[in-house]
């Protein structure tokens, strides 16, 4: 049991109830925050089309590993020299970035990051696995729908020292294969 819910449940007055419940009343002011005021961080540019939205639409089937109502989960189309195969997973409602993102989507996110990362370890042989996020321009934001980078990690891969490139559709659709027949075995 979390010690806060502890210590809330025996009813004892002491610090570090004290301090759990100043933690609850400032979750609860967090609760009440409006969805309005979060949406005040956009900074797509007017009349954007979403490449993502598009990828929610069907333009790109091939690349999809893994989908359900919430979310969907694809091979990316810029590739690192060394890390070939990653995934982007998307909400497939439009939300700019981590300001606008209900609750109930980022689990479904991270569930199918966590899915993805499985799948990867076991198909690619990777090392590792890293995500990144990125929000706003200053946070190297360049897409303006959230999405979550999953990428296989190997050692010595140098993924921050090299710059990305566009890739072929039939190289995604290989990498897509392996990933999405996984999931399909282990789910």
């Amino acid at each position: 049991m979390f010690p806060c819910n502890f210590i809330k449940a025996n009813g004892k007055n002491n610090a570090t109830n004290r301090g759990c419940l100043r933690l609850y009343s400032q979750l609860e002011k967090y609760e009440g925050i409006e969805q309005e005021k979060m949406k005040t961080y956009s900074h797509k540019p007017e009349g954007y089309e979403c490449p993502f939205c598009r990828v929610n639409m069907g333009t790109k089937q091939r690349d999809i590993i893994y989908q359900n109502e919430y979310v969907t989960a694809f091979i990316a189309s810029k590739w690192w020299p060394n890390n070939k195969g990653h995934v982007l997973v998307v909400p497939n409602q439009h939300f700019e970035n981590i300001f606008e993102l209900p609750a109930d989507y980022a689990v479904e996110i991270h569930r199918a990051a966590q899915l993805t990362a499985f799948a990867m370890k076991s198909t690619y042989r990777c090392d590792g696995i890293s995500t990144r996020q990125h929000n706003e321009p200053a946070g190297n934001q360049d897409v303006w729908h959230y999405h979550l980078h999953i990428y296989p990690r190997y050692v010595n891969d140098q993924l921050y020292l090299t710059k990305g490139s566009q890739t072929d559709p039939d190289e995604r659709a290989y990498y897509a294969d392996k990933l999405r027949s996984w999931i399909k075995e282990n789910i």
